[in-house]
């Protein structure tokens, strides 16, 4: 179980990465989330993966580890706050520079006059 466990860490935390490294916001915001969900799933297997443990001390040989159920609940309610003002600022920038580049350059685009300066306009 600790290796499934290890691998979906490994495997969240490096495709979060990666498209946290890509130039739109919506691949960053998507990555952003699943960095969250790795961080979330290690700080739980910190508390040591055990079945069966009941979450009082002393009433039983082993016991669940209630700090890491703690932290992962707190880390999920800023994750999520955190994710839901990322895509209100990705779609301000949107809005704001109708591009979605998170570097804030846009790419040089060329305009052409309508109608071409070679033609002359239909009548």
């Amino acid at each position: 179980m600790e290796l499934v466990f290890a691998l979906m860490i490994g495997s969240l935390t490096g495709s979060g990465v990666y498209l946290m490294l890509r130039a739109r916001t919506f691949p960053v915001v998507v990555g952003l989330t699943l960095l969250s969900y790795g961080v979330n799933l290690f700080l739980f297997s910190s508390g040591r993966l055990a079945t069966g443990g009941q979450p009082i001390i002393g009433s039983t040989e082993s016991y669940a580890d209630p700090l890491p159920q703690a932290l992962v609940l707190t880390a999920i309610v800023i994750g999520f706050a955190m994710t839901a003002f990322l895509v209100v600022l990705s779609l301000r920038s949107r809005a704001d520079t109708s591009d979605d580049h998170v570097d804030g350059q846009q790419e040089q685009r060329t305009v052409r006059p309508w109608p071409p300066e070679d033609q002359e306009p239909h009548k």
